[in-house]
């Protein structure tokens, strides 16, 4: 027997070595250690979370919930399930449940990415895409933005005899652009019914309510479509890590062999099922970030930024002319209690992407903004 060890660089697959980390906001607690602040008075528009944070009942429901945390939570979530049912409109064998939408995007592509395979997606499309396609070893096929958004005729044509996965984020992150219903249903139509169409909808409750349920009447008449929402934003649980999608149930039967065992906790389902009780939180929370995207519009364009037009809860904004200038406009907002969040790792060095909150915070946000590109 060989007394040389492995190398550790020989670890893990040669796919999975080569995937670039996840990297979340910068937390509070350590901008606040760094730049010698007080957590209290440093504002975090990194992470697209609801400024209003989350609604009363939904955390008192998830205090009740603390109670029942010796115990493994319901593996199918049949209260939860069935309430999202009956909120979408459709029988409970088509919800599917997520450790967070990204966990439905992972999951996706468990269940259908194999080596050899291939999963098409957009340029500036959200990151988790890649990550989960790189973690099956599949070959990606990305397709050039228009405009900041999605070229679905383009993407289309890029599907291959390979392509068993696609993935269309409406609203995109990080850039918020939006394909119209009329394009998605065009889109749909046109992809092979032997390749499965991710629709991720996180940002879905941000939009006029003409436009949320459009994605739903698409699924009942195409069984490859699945539809991915969460609960991290508008409801505000990002923290408790959940969320879901609709889904046909012989598809959802393939996402389900793949889900992991106890996949949400006895707090985020209790939790979300006050939250989805609760729709007037999530309309104030809709009307909140719809006062602080004008007021961030304004003012970046007071700055004479360029933006991207957005129909999310964040703003794509560009802060200079090179690849480093986000990375430093956000260190210099950071030094003055501002976390903003650098997207150079989407191939927009030259931009931040800025989270909407209060308007109090939008205003601490935009003359931080101003110093730190003047």
């Amino acid at each position: 027997m060989s007394n040389v060890a492995r190398s550790t660089t020989d670890w893990g697959t040669e796919s999975v070595r080569s995937i670039n980390p996840y990297v979340g906001g910068r937390p509070i607690s350590e901008v606040a250690r760094e730049f010698g602040l007080a957590p209290d008075s440093i504002v975090k528009l990194a992470s697209n979370e609801n400024p209003l944070g989350m609604s009363p009942a939904a955390r008192q429901a998830m205090l009740d919930a603390a109670l029942e945390a010796p115990r493994y939570p319901d593996n199918d979530a049949f209260e939860l399930r069935g309430a999202l049912a009956r909120h979408l409109g459709v029988d409970p064998s088509w919800i599917v449940l997520g450790h967070g939408s990204s966990d439905i995007l992972e999951m996706a592509a468990r269940a259908l990415l194999a080596e050899g395979d291939s999963c098409v997606y957009s340029q500036y499309g959200f990151v988790v895409y890649a990550s989960a396609v790189q973690q099956r070893g599949a070959r990606h096929i990305i397709v050039p933005a228009k405009d900041f958004g999605h070229d679905l005729p383009a993407m289309a044509a890029a599907i291959e005899p390979s392509t068993r996965l696609v993935y269309v984020a409406n609203p995109n992150n990080p850039t918020g652009t939006l394909a119209s219903p009329a394009q998605i249903e065009e889109f749909v139509r046109s992809v092979p019914e032997r390749v499965v169409i991710v629709l991720d909808e996180a940002y879905v409750e941000y939009l006029d309510p003409s436009l949320q349920g459009a994605s739903l009447e698409l699924l009942r008449r195409h069984p490859n479509l699945v539809v991915s929402r969460t609960f991290s934003k508008a409801y505000g649980l990002a923290g408790l890590r959940i969320g879901y999608c609709a889904v046909h149930p012989a598809l959802g039967d393939v996402l389900n062999r793949v889900r992991s065992a106890f996949n949400t906790s006895n707090l985020a389902q209790a939790a979300a099922l006050a939250a989805l009780r609760d729709q007037e939180f999530v309309r104030r929370s809709s009307e909140i970030n719809r006062a602080g995207m004008r007021q961030l519009e304004a003012g970046i364009d007071q700055l004479g930024l360029q933006r991207v037009p957005s129909h999310g809860n964040f703003l794509l904004v560009r802060v200079g002319d090179d690849d480093k200038a986000g990375a430093r406009v956000a260190r210099a907002m950071l030094a003055q209690g501002v976390i903003a969040r650098p997207v150079d790792n989407y191939g927009l060095g030259s931009w931040l992407r800025i989270s909407v909150g209060t308007e109090a915070e939008n205003r601490s946000c935009l003359a931080a903004l101003g110093k730190a590109v003047a």
